[in-house]
Protein backbone atom coordinates (compact mmCIF):
# COMPACT_ATOMS: atom_id res chain seq x y z
CA UNK A 1 0.00 0.00 0.00
CA UNK A 2 1.11 3.20 -0.79
CA UNK A 3 1.03 6.20 1.57
CA UNK A 4 0.73 9.54 0.36
CA UNK A 5 2.24 12.22 2.20
CA UNK A 6 0.56 16.00 2.34
CA UNK A 7 2.06 17.70 -0.46
CA UNK A 8 1.45 14.18 -2.55
CA UNK A 9 -2.20 14.44 -1.60
CA UNK A 10 -3.10 18.29 -2.64
CA UNK A 11 -1.47 17.61 -6.01
CA UNK A 12 -3.42 14.93 -6.17
CA UNK A 13 -6.80 16.68 -5.70
CA UNK A 14 -5.58 19.75 -7.23
CA UNK A 15 -8.14 19.83 -10.61
CA UNK A 16 -5.13 20.74 -12.93
CA UNK A 17 -6.32 23.19 -15.20
CA UNK A 18 -9.97 22.49 -15.32
CA UNK A 19 -12.25 25.06 -16.00
CA UNK A 20 -15.69 25.36 -15.02
CA UNK A 21 -16.93 24.80 -18.87
CA UNK A 22 -14.59 21.73 -18.61
CA UNK A 23 -16.59 20.25 -15.47
CA UNK A 24 -20.16 22.17 -16.58
CA UNK A 25 -23.00 20.23 -17.44
CA UNK A 26 -23.71 21.66 -20.80
CA UNK A 27 -27.56 22.69 -21.93
CA UNK A 28 -28.92 23.06 -19.06
CA UNK A 29 -32.42 22.52 -18.50
CA UNK A 30 -34.45 25.58 -16.90
CA UNK A 31 -37.69 26.77 -16.85
CA UNK A 32 -39.11 30.21 -17.43
CA UNK A 33 -39.74 32.99 -15.07
CA UNK A 34 -43.23 33.39 -16.85
CA UNK A 35 -44.49 29.65 -16.15
CA UNK A 36 -47.00 28.40 -13.54
CA UNK A 37 -46.05 27.07 -10.19
CA UNK A 38 -47.65 23.64 -10.91
CA UNK A 39 -45.59 23.55 -14.20
CA UNK A 40 -42.49 24.56 -11.98
CA UNK A 41 -43.77 21.70 -9.52
CA UNK A 42 -44.08 18.92 -12.29
CA UNK A 43 -41.07 19.48 -13.65
CA UNK A 44 -39.02 19.29 -10.53
CA UNK A 45 -40.61 16.30 -9.19
CA UNK A 46 -40.56 14.65 -12.95
CA UNK A 47 -36.79 15.54 -13.58
CA UNK A 48 -36.20 14.82 -9.73
CA UNK A 49 -34.09 17.87 -9.42
CA UNK A 50 -34.23 20.04 -6.17
CA UNK A 51 -33.61 23.29 -7.78
CA UNK A 52 -33.49 24.67 -11.64
CA UNK A 53 -32.02 28.19 -13.17
CA UNK A 54 -35.03 30.39 -14.06
CA UNK A 55 -34.34 32.31 -17.31
CA UNK A 56 -35.93 35.39 -18.76
CA UNK A 57 -37.26 35.50 -22.96
CA UNK A 58 -33.65 35.91 -23.97
CA UNK A 59 -31.98 32.90 -21.69
CA UNK A 60 -30.26 35.16 -19.67
CA UNK A 61 -30.21 33.31 -16.03
CA UNK A 62 -32.44 35.34 -13.44
CA UNK A 63 -33.14 33.37 -10.40
CA UNK A 64 -33.72 29.92 -8.91
CA UNK A 65 -36.56 28.25 -8.16
CA UNK A 66 -36.14 25.17 -5.72
CA UNK A 67 -38.11 22.60 -3.96
CA UNK A 68 -37.72 24.61 -0.63
CA UNK A 69 -39.11 27.61 -2.27
CA UNK A 70 -42.47 25.59 -3.47
CA UNK A 71 -42.85 23.93 -0.02
CA UNK A 72 -42.59 28.09 1.80
CA UNK A 73 -45.41 29.10 -1.24
CA UNK A 74 -47.40 26.55 -0.43
CA UNK A 75 -47.03 26.54 3.72
CA UNK A 76 -48.35 30.40 3.39
CA UNK A 77 -50.75 30.08 1.11
CA UNK A 78 -52.77 27.04 3.57
CA UNK A 79 -51.81 29.30 6.80
CA UNK A 80 -54.44 31.66 4.75
CA UNK A 81 -57.21 29.49 4.38
CA UNK A 82 -59.88 30.04 6.68
CA UNK A 83 -62.19 26.80 7.97
CA UNK A 84 -64.65 28.96 6.29
CA UNK A 85 -62.89 28.47 2.91
CA UNK A 86 -62.13 24.92 2.89
CA UNK A 87 -61.02 24.77 -1.13
CA UNK A 88 -58.16 26.62 -1.69
CA UNK A 89 -58.66 29.17 -5.04
CA UNK A 90 -56.72 28.39 -7.89
CA UNK A 91 -53.03 29.36 -7.48
CA UNK A 92 -52.00 31.59 -10.45
CA UNK A 93 -48.47 32.49 -9.28
CA UNK A 94 -45.74 32.41 -11.14
CA UNK A 95 -42.50 30.90 -10.99
CA UNK A 96 -41.10 34.51 -10.74
CA UNK A 97 -43.56 35.05 -7.71
CA UNK A 98 -41.28 32.22 -5.58
CA UNK A 99 -37.98 32.19 -7.74
CA UNK A 100 -34.66 33.23 -5.33
CA UNK A 101 -33.60 36.42 -7.26
CA UNK A 102 -30.20 35.61 -6.48
CA UNK A 103 -27.93 34.21 -9.63
CA UNK A 104 -24.77 32.87 -8.38
CA UNK A 105 -22.40 32.73 -11.64
CA UNK A 106 -19.12 31.93 -13.51
CA UNK A 107 -18.14 32.51 -16.28
CA UNK A 108 -16.89 29.51 -18.74
CA UNK A 109 -13.04 30.19 -18.05
CA UNK A 110 -13.04 30.39 -14.57
CA UNK A 111 -10.48 27.86 -13.11
CA UNK A 112 -12.41 24.78 -11.16
CA UNK A 113 -10.45 25.72 -7.94
CA UNK A 114 -11.81 29.44 -8.30
CA UNK A 115 -15.78 28.29 -8.99
CA UNK A 116 -15.11 25.77 -5.99
CA UNK A 117 -14.04 28.03 -3.94
CA UNK A 118 -16.65 30.39 -4.62
CA UNK A 119 -19.29 27.60 -3.90
CA UNK A 120 -18.30 27.65 -0.61
CA UNK A 121 -18.00 31.19 0.27
CA UNK A 122 -21.61 31.59 -1.37
CA UNK A 123 -23.03 27.99 0.70
CA UNK A 124 -24.50 26.99 -2.47
CA UNK A 125 -24.22 23.83 -4.39
CA UNK A 126 -24.47 24.91 -7.94
CA UNK A 127 -22.96 27.63 -10.07
CA UNK A 128 -24.44 29.16 -13.28
CA UNK A 129 -22.51 29.30 -16.19
CA UNK A 130 -22.94 32.30 -18.33
CA UNK A 131 -21.49 33.52 -21.45
CA UNK A 132 -20.83 37.33 -21.71
CA UNK A 133 -23.89 38.51 -22.29
CA UNK A 134 -25.59 36.18 -19.34
CA UNK A 135 -27.32 33.11 -21.05
CA UNK A 136 -27.14 30.04 -19.09
CA UNK A 137 -24.46 27.97 -21.03
CA UNK A 138 -24.28 25.20 -18.26
CA UNK A 139 -24.64 24.94 -14.43
CA UNK A 140 -21.63 23.38 -12.22
CA UNK A 141 -22.66 21.75 -9.57
CA UNK A 142 -20.93 20.71 -6.56
CA UNK A 143 -20.87 16.98 -7.88
CA UNK A 144 -19.23 17.94 -10.99
CA UNK A 145 -16.46 19.13 -8.58
CA UNK A 146 -16.21 16.12 -6.49
CA UNK A 147 -16.20 13.93 -9.42
CA UNK A 148 -13.42 15.72 -11.07
CA UNK A 149 -11.32 15.21 -7.55
CA UNK A 150 -12.07 11.36 -7.61
CA UNK A 151 -10.88 10.85 -11.36
CA UNK A 152 -7.54 9.02 -11.22
CA UNK A 153 -5.65 9.41 -14.08
CA UNK A 154 -4.58 6.42 -16.40
CA UNK A 155 -1.16 5.18 -15.10
CA UNK A 156 1.46 6.45 -18.16
CA UNK A 157 3.04 4.14 -19.91
CA UNK A 158 6.88 3.47 -19.62
CA UNK A 159 8.48 3.75 -23.55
Amino acid sequence: MTRLTAPDIAARSRPRGASAADLMSPNPVSIHAGAPVHEAVAFLTDSGFSAAPVIDEAGRAIGVISRTDIVVHDRDRLESLTASSPEAPLDTALVRDLMTPTVFAVAPEVPATEAAQRMADCNVHRLFVVDRDGVLIGVLSALDLLRHLCHRPEPEEEP
